[in-house]
C-alpha cells in the first residue's frame, strides 16, 4: 500500500530536479576542494574519479522515477543529505510520518 497521495507524487516530481541540482552543486564544490588539495595531481585525479563513480549512484544525482519507488527514493535523498525534513513542506502528513518512521527520526 502506498502511503502517499496523488498530490505528493506531483509535488515530488516538481521538486526532484531542483533537489538534484542543489545536491550536485554541493558535490561539485566538494570536488573542487578535493582537486585543490595538496599532494600529487595523479592522486587527486584518481580520488576524484573514484568519488564520482560512487556519487553517481546516489538518488541525488540520478534515479529511476516511478510511483512504486517514491518512498525509497525519498529515503535515499534524506540519507544522502540531498534533502532534509525541512524540504518536505507541502507533502502530506502521512508521507512525512512514514518517512520519519523509515528514517528512524
Amino acid at each position: 500500500m502506498n502511503r502517499f497521495s496523488e498530490k505528493d507524487w506531483k509535488l515530488f516530481r516538481s521538486k526532484i530536479s531542483g533537489w538534484q541540482e542543489a545536491y550536485m552543486e554541493k558535490l561539485n564544490q566538494e570536488y573542487i576542494e578535493l582537486l585543490s588539495g595538496g599532494g600529487n595531481a595523479s592522486d587527486r585525479f584518481w580520488a576524484l574519479e573514484k568519488r564520482i563513480q560512487e556519487d553517481k549512484k546516489d538518488c541525488g544525482v540520478q534515479c529511476r522515477m516511478s510511483r512504486s519507488n517514491l518512498l525509497s527514493i525519498m529515503i535515499s535523498l534524506l540519507n544522502e543529505g540531498a534533502i532534509t525534513f525541512n524540504d518536505l513542506e507541502g507533502f502530506s502528513d502521512d508521507l512525512k510520518d512514514t518517512l520519519r518512521h523509515l528514517a528512524g527520526k
